[in-house]
């Protein structure tokens, strides 16, 4: 059977499915190692962002998105989510 006969085939698409890891970014710290050392439970890390910044959201290393932190409100539990304001796409870099 040639191209012209066989019946139209839907593309396929065999990973579209499998689950990747997103990770959510939401500042860096820069510490001394003298800090670093001296952590202990209760100890406060200061962050380059504020509450109201916005989150970036990473695929391995390329920036995908950038959104702003929210609690789901479903009794989950303080579950937080991320609202996305801004995604990339091919053409577009952050």
């Amino acid at each position: 059977m040639d191209n012209s006969t066989r019946p139209t085939e839907a593309p396929r698409k065999p990973f579209v499915k499998l689950p990747i890891e997103v990770r959510v970014t939401v500042g860096r710290a820069r510490p001394t190692i003298e800090e670093l050392l001296s952590f202990a439970p209760e100890s406060l890390l200061p962050l380059d962002r504020s509450v109201s910044d916005p989150v970036e959201l990473y695929v391995g290393d390329k920036l995908i998105a950038r959104g702003q932190l929210e609690e789901i409100e479903d009794g989950s539990g303080g579950q937080l989510a991320v609202r996305l304001t801004e995604v990339a796409d091919d053409a577009q870099a952050f």
